[in-house]
């Protein structure tokens, strides 16, 4: 089966992520698409921001529930942080080796794939799955045509960061995030301005 790992933080998951995975799993690249959620990383400088591993888990479960052919993963939670890509599809690998994995990343992340750790073992081992960034222009050279594709998947300008800046100054988030996950965020009052300091 192909199965393609679309990995994040997802703090809070929004619009833009469903769209990209409706897409990608309508557009039959994959077979099964997974929503792999990371760990809090301790390199980011923001860390302070993201809210419990748990709750993140819970909105991105809220929107691939209904979803055909889309799950969410705790699989990153397991591993040694921080968690890197490649030891995280190599552990895929090895748990389940009847399986093919395809990396889905963004136009913005392929510019810099290169300082990925391990990029090259990526490429040789795995196939990618790219999808459209405004601004970023993706050229895939030819010798990595049959392992890297561009997805058609519409430009969705929507990021968490500005979801996150949106709710400490008060402002809505509808249509932003899906109801099921701004009904989430409201019950427990995450990202309000008192969390952000």
């Amino acid at each position: 089966m192909r199965i393609g790992i679309f990995g994040g933080s997802f703090d809070p998951i929004h619009i833009g992520h469903a769209i990209i995975a409706q897409h990608i799993i309508g557009s039959g690249a994959v077979d099964r698409l997974w929503f792999m959620v990371s760990p809090v990383n301790p390199l980011k400088a923001d860390k302070k921001r993201q809210v419990a591993d748990t709750d993140r888990l819970r909105m991105v479960e809220m929107v691939s529930r209904p979803m055909e052919g889309v799950e969410t993963s705790a699989f990153e939670f397991t591993m040694p942080k921080p968690s890197y890509t490649i030891d995280t599809l190599n552990a895929l690998q090895a748990k389940f080796p009847d399986d093919e994995f395809y990396l889905v990343t963004g136009g913005d992340n392929w510019q810099i794939f290169d300082k990925w750790r391990n990029s090259e073992e990526i490429l040789a081992k795995y196939h990618l799955l790219i999808y459209p960034r405004l601004g970023y222009e993706v050229n895939i050279p030819d010798e990595l045509k049959d392992r890297v594709k561009l997805v058609d998947a519409p430009i969705i300008e929507i990021s968490s960061t500005q979801v996150r800046e949106r709710l400490s100054q008060g402002l809505s988030v509808r249509y932003y995030v899906p109801d099921e996950v701004l009904g989430y965020i409201e019950r427990k009052q995450l990202y309000r301005k008192s969390e952000q300091e």
